[in-house]
């Protein structure tokens, strides 16, 4: 009897206990740093000015960009100088007096921009700069690893052209002045002074268009019919070199960088790369999207942070490939 009055007691304290815990699960507890966390983005603007649209890397990063913004609130505006220097820094002198919260640049060079850009976060914008930085050093910097990048392409084509081979390569670089040409040609640099038997014949620019990559390695080919490689610096411009190196039907091995998009494993695929060193486009949207974040939390005066953000490579090659490996820019539109 006495059992039985104990266990009747234990019962009613677990049922008691188990109602007190249902009822403090089903009022929820409140995050108490929610409501600030969307009141510092609501309202805000973020400017983004590219070299230029309609390409996968701007058309990447603004898709992402996009998104965060609606989310969270804040307007995303476009300002567009296809590929013009001149306007861009018109773009970005407006955008000075306009004082968006946050202005990201796309460099066409090291140096077009660098005294705007101190002028941005003097008039208290943060600037983020992606994947091509000038000689002014802003709040942020995230993109490509460019010394890096150059390093595993000169390495890839020296694997290629070693004892047996011509030891002939040339070099295509975009724009000579960018902030990506001169770090892949330090980072080329690095490799090819450690291999004598490579012989650079030809270090040329394509200016980013694949018509011009076309000319230059046609020409390099003709004047080198042994040539055994090409390092190139830009995918998109380097199937105009892939082009010319299909009509002239030499086995010439074709290695880039870019963005990771689908065209990059499809080309690989067929051959038409050897290689492509990435730096995933939209993985970099999300660094974008988080250091835009942090600068906008952080409270910091702009220009105070001096931060960067390098993006992981992804080599895409024959051995690398696998479906999903590389992004879609018709996925962008869905």
């Amino acid at each position: 009897m006495k059992s039985s009055k104990i266990a009747l007691a234990v019962a009613t304290v677990l049922s008691l206990s188990g109602m007190a815990a249902h009822d403090a699960v089903a009022q929820g507890i409140d995050d108490p740093r929610r409501a600030d966390y969307f009141k510092t983005f609501a309202g805000k603007t973020i400017a983004f000015v590219p070299v230029t649209m309609g390409i996968d890397l701007t058309e990447g990063w603004a898709s992402v960009m996009k998104k965060q913004a609606d989310r969270l609130g804040m307007k995303f505006e476009i300002r567009d100088p296809q590929f013009s220097a001149d306007r861009g820094a018109e773009a970005i002198t407006a955008l000075i007096a306009e004082k968006p919260d946050v202005l990201v640049v796309h460099n066409p060079d090291v140096q077009s921009y660098a005294k705007l850009l101190k002028r941005a976060e003097e008039a208290g914008i943060h600037v983020v700069q992606i994947n091509m930085r000038s000689n002014y050093n802003s709040d942020v910097y995230v993109g490509a690893d460019w010394i890096g990048i150059g390093e595993a392409e000169a390495q890839a084509v020296v694997d290629k052209c070693g004892a047996g081979t011509s030891g002939k390569v040339a070099i295509l670089q975009g724009q000579p002045t960018s902030g990506s040409d001169s770090g892949m040609m330090k980072g080329a640099d690095n490799v090819l002074s450690k291999h004598p038997e490579i012989k650079v014949v030809a270090n040329q620019a394509g200016e980013w268009d694949a018509t011009k990559a076309h000319s230059v390695i046609s020409t390099v080919i003709q004047q080198n019919p042994d040539l055994c490689g090409v390092i190139g610096f830009w995918d998109v411009m380097d199937l105009g070199a892939a082009a010319a190196i299909k009509e002239s039907g030499k086995p010439i091995v074709l290695v880039t960088s870019g963005g990771g998009e689908q065209m990059a494993c499809d080309n690989v695929e067929k051959g038409v790369f050897e290689k492509e060193i990435a730096y995933q486009v939209m993985d970099q949207g999300r660094d974008l999207n988080d250091m835009i974040v942090t600068v906008l939390e952080s409270g910091q005066q702009a220009g105070k942070l001096k931060a960067v953000v390098y993006s992981p490579q992804l080599v895409i090659s024959k051995e690398t490939l696998r479906p999903g490996l590389c992004w879609s820019a018709k996925d962008l539109k869905k």
